[in-house]
C-alpha cells in the first residue's frame, strides 16, 4: 500500500521537460496537496515581481538599480536597445579574440602561443569560472586555466611556481566590477610583480574585466594591457557568469559559449511559466520554502552523482547563501532570513556526512542531481553485466531510499548528460529559484550589506595597524596594554595586529608571544640584525 501510495505521488509531481530530457522529482518532500493554495498570493507576487525585473525595472532598490543577467542570455530582453547591442557586441568581441588566441593570431609578448590562462578575481568573478572550468574541462583544452581567487601570500606562491617556467606563455585575466575590491588588486599587483621579476612584460599578456572608468579599467588604458572587457551595473557578481567575466576564460578553454548561453535560456523559457506545478524554479523555491518554514530552518543539501560538478555545491553557496541571507525584509523588519548550503558529491558523501544525513540531526533537505549518461564511452565490467557507472546510479537511488525511510526529505534533479548547453540549464534553474524564493519572503536577493560591513572593518584594522607600525618604529618596547593606551584603542586588535606583525615582519620582534598579558614588542633596525 505504502509503495502504491509513494508511486502515486511520485507521478503527481514528477515534472519533465522532454525535448531536453530535464526531469524534477519533489514527491519526497513532505508538503500537503493543499500546500501550493495556500501560497497562491505570494506565488502569484513572485511571478510579478520577476516579471517587472526582466523588465528592467528596479531590482535592487538600494543601489537603485536594475538586475538584468537573464538579458545576457536573450538580449532581446533588454529594455533599451543601448543594453541589447552592448551584449551582442560584447559576445562577439570575446568570439574574436579568443579565436585569434587559438589561431596564434595574437601572441604573447616573447612571440609565443598562448597556453595558459591566470585569472585573478574573488566571490563571483572567480567560483562561476571556475565552475564552468571543472564541469566542461578536459586535457583537450585549448588553453589551460589556472584561478588566484584570495588574498593569501601562500596560494599565490603555489600557483606563481607552477606558472614560472611558463609566464611566456601565460595569459592574465584580471576581474573587477568597481576595480577596487582589495583582494583582486592584491592578486593583480602581486602577479605584475612576478612577472616583472622573471623578466617578462606584464601589459601585453593581460586583459581586463571591469566596469568602464573604473579603477581597473583606467590601469589597464594606461598601461596599454591587451584587452578589456565589460562588467555592467546590472550584473551582480554572483549571477554574472554569462558575463565576459565567465564567457571569456569558457571560450579561450574551448567551450562553446552558446550552447552555454542556449542551455541557459531554454530553462528560463521553461521557468517563466506561471502555472506553478510545470514552472521548475517555482517548485524548487516552494519546496525550500516548506522544508524551512520560510524561515530558512533547514539546510540546503547539494549532492550531484557527477565528479564534475563537485564545485556545484560551492558555487551555490554565494548565489543561495549571499542573494537569501539578510538580517531584514523589504519593509525594514528584522526577519534573519538564509539557508545554509552545503555539499561535495556523491558518492563520496556517503563515506562522510551521510551517515549524519541518515540518523542525525533532521536539519536538511537534499537536492540529489543525476547525469544519466555516465561515460561516452565503453566501460569494462566491474562482475558480470555491471560496470561501475551502475554502482554510481545504484548508490543514488540507494541513499535516496535510505534517507526517505527515516524521514529526511529530498528531491531529484535529473539531466541527459553533462554539457555546457545542461551546465548553463542548471545555473539558470537556480538564479530564478533563488529569485522567486525571495519574493516569497519579501526580502532584496540582489544586495550585500553584510558583505560591505566586512569590508569597512577591514579597512579599519588596516589603518590601526599603520599606526601600530608607526608607534613601533619609534624604538620603545610596548607591551599590548601600553600600545592600546597610547592609541586609545581596544586592547585585543592591538594584540592580534602585533602578532601578525611579528610573524611576517622581520623587524618587528616579540617576547612571549603567545601571552597576551605578558607579550612585548619592539622594532630592531635591520643593521642591528646583521
Amino acid at each position: 500500500m505504502e509503495k502504491e501510495k509513494l508511486w502515486s505521488r511520485f507521478q503527481k509531481y514528477f515534472l519533465a521537460y522532454d525535448d531536453i530530457g530535464f526531469s524534477l522529482d519533489v514527491s519526497r518532500m513532505n508538503f500537503e496537496d493543499s500546500f501550493f493554495e495556500c501560497m497562491e498570493s505570494q506565488v502569484s507576487r513572485a511571478y510579478e515581481q520577476m516579471k517587472e525585473l526582466e523588465a528592467g525595472g528596479v531590482a535592487n532598490p538600494d543601489e537603485n538599480r536594475a538586475v538584468g543577467h537573464y538579458w545576457l542570455r536573450n538580449s532581446s530582453l533588454a529594455p533599451d536597445a543601448t543594453i541589447k547591442k552592448n551584449i551582442e557586441e560584447t559576445k562577439k568581441a570575446i568570439e574574436d579574440f579568443a579565436d585569434k588566441i587559438h589561431r596564434g593570431e595574437i601572441k604573447s609578448s616573447a612571440g609565443l602561443a598562448f597556453q595558459n590562462i591566470l585569472l585573478v578575481g574573488i566571490g563571483g568573478s572567480a567560483l562561476g569560472p571556475q565552475l564552468v572550468a571543472d564541469a566542461l574541462g578536459s586535457h583537450r583544452d585549448a588553453l589551460e586555466i589556472y584561478f588566484m581567487d584570495n588574498t593569501d601570500p601562500d596560494g599565490f606562491d603555489r600557483i606563481f611556481h607552477r606558472l614560472e617556467n611558463r609566464l611566456k606563455e601565460t595569459l592574465v585575466i584580471v576581474i573587477s566590477k568597481s576595480g577596487g575590491t582589495k583582494e583582486t588588486r592584491n592578486g593583480m599587483l602581486e602577479t605584475q610583480s612576478f612577472f616583472q621579476r622573471k623578466g617578462v612584460a606584464f601589459a601585453p599578456q593581460a586583459v581586463a574585466v571591469t566596469g568602464e572608468g573604473s579603477e581597473l579599467d583606467e590601469v589597464a588604458k594606461k598601461e596599454k594591457w591587451l584587452a578589456r572587457f565589460p562588467m555592467w551595473d546590472w550584473v551582480g557578481g554572483r549571477t554574472s557568469v554569462m558575463s565576459a567575466v565567465g564567457l571569456l576564460p569558457a571560450a579561450l578553454q574551448g567551450f562553446s559559449i552558446q550552447e552555454f548561453l542556449a542551455g541557459a535560456a531554454k530553462m528560463d523559457a521553461y521557468t517563466r511559466v506561471s502555472e506553478t506545478k510545470k514552472n521548475a524554479a517555482m517548485l524548487l523555491a516552494l519546496m525550500w520554502h516548506n522544508a524551512g518554514k520560510g524561515r530558512g530552518e533547514k539546510d540546503m543539501v547539494i549532492l550531484p552523482y557527477c565528479d564534475r560538478l563537485m564545485l556545484f555545491s560551492k558555487y551555490l553557496q554565494q548565489l543561495v547563501m549571499e542573494s537569501l541571507g539578510k538580517e531584514k525584509d523589504l519593509n525594514g523588519e528584522i526577519v534573519h532570513q538564509g539557508i545554509a548550503v552545503y555539499g561535495n558529491k556523491g558518492s563520496t558523501d556517503q563515506h562522510a556526512y551521510v551517515q549524519q544525513l541518515r540518523d542525525g540531526l533532521n536539519n536538511f533537505f537534499v537536492i540529489f542531481i543525476e547525469v544519466r549518461k555516465k561515460r561516452s564511452v565503453s566501460s569494462p565490467e566491474m562482475e558480470p553485466g555491471v560496470v561501475s557507472g551502475d554502482y554510481l546510479n545504484g548508490f543514488l537511488r540507494g541513499t535516496r531510499q535510505a534517507l526517505y525511510e527515516n524521514g529526511r526529505e529530498s528531491m531529484t534533479i535529473s539531466i541527459p548528460e553533462l554539457n555546457a548547453f545542461y551546465l548553463g540549464a542548471l545555473i539558470a534553474l537556480f538564479e530564478r529559484a533563488v529569485g522567486f524564493y525571495a519574493s516569497l519572503v519579501n526580502i532584496n536577493a540582489y544586495h550585500q550589506p553584510g558583505v560591505e560591513a566586512g569590508k569597512k572593518v577591514a579597512s579599519v584594522l588596516l589603518q590601526l595597524q599603520q599606526k601600530i607600525y608607526a608607534g613601533l618604529q619609534s624604538g620603545q618596547k610596548f607591551t599590548v596594554a601600553a600600545l592600546s593606551d597610547k592609541l586609545q584603542v581596544e586592547p585585543e586588535a592591538v594584540y592580534s595586529l602585533l602578532v601578525h606583525l611579528a610573524s611576517n615582519c622581520s623587524e618587528v620582534k616579540a617576547a612571549n608571544l603567545l601571552e597576551p598579558a605578558r607579550a612585548t614588542f619592539c622594532w630592531i633596525k635591520e643593521s642591528a640584525l646583521k
